[in-house]
């Protein structure tokens, strides 16, 4: 007999719906899988027949096949193995009728057990857009299910369970939807700007590399407090929307990352790299092209310590996503693109023994390998990074200061009013932050007056900056004047600007 259930498969973020078809004839007994299955779908065989005999169910003694189609695109991963086990089941008259528009999602363990699978979240999602209303998924991942609406989801235990629902045995109520706004008030960060000592210069520059999601470099003397600054960044970020939750938490699932407990990620990511990651490590790949780090920190902030002890390979593979905010994985086996919007936060010793430029310590290093040093951050990706600042040691008196800094929450405050105005400004142009803006934005939104003009140029020749380098003052000075709520960018938003393009940096 003829059986018909379906199943699903991501590819990247997004995925398709595979008809899994399974024939029961009289014959020699057989178990054959066709439909390009990766090993993880062949050896669902020896799963799916324990599974089934561990269920209550009877396997039959036939020659069975399996079709996974579209049969011209690879199959992976194991969530194919609950279709598969019911196609077998309804194939051999043991479920008499059951729903066809049901998508069956999870893997199978010997006892019958629904196992939870990676990447629920972008599945549902790509289910809902292709019109299906009704999946059924493994229990574990029932945290993450709940946050999509629009289609009827039953979280199932075992094989058993399963088919006695579809064969209307058993009556389960659809997974009630989770609230994200519950979420908004658990966000709590450990490192906060208030017990951050000293460091005036740093602070503004981190609210305003905040405020237009700029990029930024900190350099300064081991001990300075980079790290710690670094750390504080999430906490003075905008509390993520919910499109940016279901953007973030598609990627961690698919990168099998996410939390079961908690079902999403409501916390901006803060991806710290060791500087031995690889380029495929970084940006993504292997042989299933798996999202990278830049891509998990979509959202959030890519934070590399010390930049120049990375590989000069690896740090050259950002320039294109810093530019593009999307990354394309390609590989033999697939050409997938995730998205990477992220905010690149760097720190560096001035130079090898970290002293030079000290007014405390000695630098032991020579010019040419200060120079050298320096060299390991190409021009290129340097001219991406909007604001570069020198981080100076912290005094003494800063140090046992009792009294506490502003806190993140204050500055939050102000960071969320820049973001609401230039929300309102790019309403219509498809972008959210100044950082986003394109030449044509910045013709529209950053026109500047005859001193504006004089002040950049004069920056201009004396700096010998580049095209991209003006670009980038000009959206810095635009988030500051946001900062400062105000309309037109004056000569003292733009002499701001350029004073964070250090050129000693």
């Amino acid at each position: 007999m003829l059986a018909k259930v379906l199943g699903h498969v991501l590819d990247g973020l997004d995925g398709y719906i595979v008809n899994v078809e399974v024939d029961t004839n009289l014959g020699l007994p057989a178990f054959e899988i066709v439909g390009l299955p990766d090993a993880a779908v062949k050896e669902s065989k020896e799963r799916v027949r324990s599974a089934i005999k561990n269920s209550g169910k009877r396997f039959p003694n036939h020659k069975i096949t399996v079709n996974l189609a579209p049969a011209d695109v690879r199959k992976e991963g194991a969530g194919l193995d609950l279709a598969i086990a019911v196609g077998i089941i309804k194939a051999s008259e043991q479920l008499v009728s059951i729903d066809d528009g049901v998508v069956l999602l999870g893997e199978l363990s010997l006892d019958g057990k629904i196992r939870g699978v990676n990447g629920v979240l972008p599945t549902l999602i790509s289910l809902k857009e292709k019109g299906y209303k009704k999946a059924i998924i493994p229990t574990e991942n029932a945290k993450e299910a709940g946050y999509i609406d629009g289609i009827d989801i039953y979280p199932m235990e075992t094989l058993e369970q399963a088919c006695a629902f579809l064969e209307g045995k058993a009556e389960i109520r659809p997974l009630e939807k989770s609230d994200y706004t519950d979420l908004l008030g658990e966000v709590e960060y450990v490192n906060d700007l208030k017990y951050v000592k000293g460091q005036f210069l740093a602070r503004r520059a981190l609210e305003v590399a905040v405020s237009g999601n700029h990029n930024i470099i900190m350099v300064g003397p081991p001990g300075a407090g980079k790290t710690m600054l670094a750390k504080c960044i999430p906490s003075i970020m905008p509390n993520m929307s919910f499109d940016e939750m279901l953007e973030t938490t598609k990627i961690h699932s698919v990168a099998g990352l996410l939390s079961r407990e908690e079902g999403i990620v409501y916390k901006r990511p803060f991806m710290t790299p060791h500087h031995t990651a690889s380029n495929v490590a970084l940006i993504g790949g292997g042989n299933t092209a798996k999202p990278g780090i830049i891509s998990l920190a979509h959202n959030g902030v890519l934070y590399l310590d010390e930049m120049p002890e990375y590989s000069r390979s690896t740090l050259e593979s950002l320039r294109q996503p810093l530019e593009d905010r999307v990354i394309t994985v390609s590989r033999i086996k697939a050409n997938v693109k995730y998205p990477a919007s992220f905010m690149l936060v760097g720190s560096m010793n001035p130079c090898p023994c970290g002293n030079y430029g000290s007014k405390t310590a000695t630098c032991t290093c020579t010019s040419s390998q200060i120079q050298k040093y320096k060299a390991k951050i190409s021009g290129p990706l340097m001219d991406r990074i909007d604001i570069r600042i020198n981080v100076g040691n912290v005094v003494y008196s800063d140090l046992v200061n009792k009294e506490e800094g502003e806190s993140s929450e204050k500055v939050r405050a102000r960071v969320n009013r820049a973001r609401l105005i230039q929300r309102e400004r790019f309403k219509d142009d498809g972008i959210e932050t100044n950082a986003e803006m394109s030449e044509k934005h910045l013709a529209k939104y950053c026109q500047l007056d005859e001193s504006g003009e004089a002040v950049l140029e004069a920056a201009f020749a004396k700096f010998n900056m580049t095209a991209r380098a003006r670009s980038r003052i000009i959206k810095v000075a635009r988030t500051i004047a946001d900062l400062e709520l105000s309309e037109k960018i004056e000569c003292s938003h733009l002499v701001e600007a350029i004073s964070y393009r250090n050129d000693k940096v």
